[in-house]
C-alpha cells in the first residue's frame, strides 16, 4: 500500500493553488494525481488541516513496542511450536493471538518458527 504524501507537499501544492494556478497545473507540477489533490483541498476546507488521516484497520495484537518481548520468548523456548508460543504469550501478557498472527510476526522479525512438534 502506498504511503501518504508528506504534509509539506500537500501544503506547498495548496499554496500554489491560492497563488492563482489551476488545479490541473498544480497536480502536474507536483506530480500528484488530480483526485489526491482534490481530496487534500476538501480535507483542508472541512478540517482546516491537510495531515493524512489514520490508516484503516485495527491495532496490532502485539504492538511494535513488545517485539523485544517476543524475541526474548523465542530465545527462551527455541523449540516451541507456533501454538506453544501463542499460549505462552497469552499466559505472560494476557492477550490471545492466533498462530497466523504469531507466524507473521516471527517472519517479520526474521525469527525461526516451528509449525509441528
Amino acid at each position: 500500500m502506498p504511503r501518504a504524501s508528506s504534509v509539506d507537499l500537500r501544503e506547498r501544492s495548496l499554496r500554489a493553488l491560492t497563488s492563482g494556478m489551476r488545479a490541473v497545473e498544480v497536480a502536474r507540477l507536483f506530480d500528484v494525481s488530480l483526485s489526491s489533490f482534490s481530496r487534500w483541498r476538501a480535507r483542508q476546507r472541512t478540517t482546516g488541516d491537510v495531515a493524512p488521516g489514520r490508516s484503516p484497520g485495527r491495532p496490532r495484537s502485539i504492538p511494535t513496542a513488545q517485539e523485544d518481548a517476543v524475541r526474548t520468548q523465542v530465545a527462551a523456548q527455541p523449540d516451541a511450536t507456533l501454538a506453544e508460543h501463542c499460549a505462552a504469550w497469552a499466559t505472560g501478557h494476557g492477550v490471545r493471538v492466533s498462530t497466523t498472527t504469531m507466524s507473521r510476526l516471527l517472519a517479520h522479525l526474521g525469527l525461526p518458527l516451528k509449525k509441528r512438534p
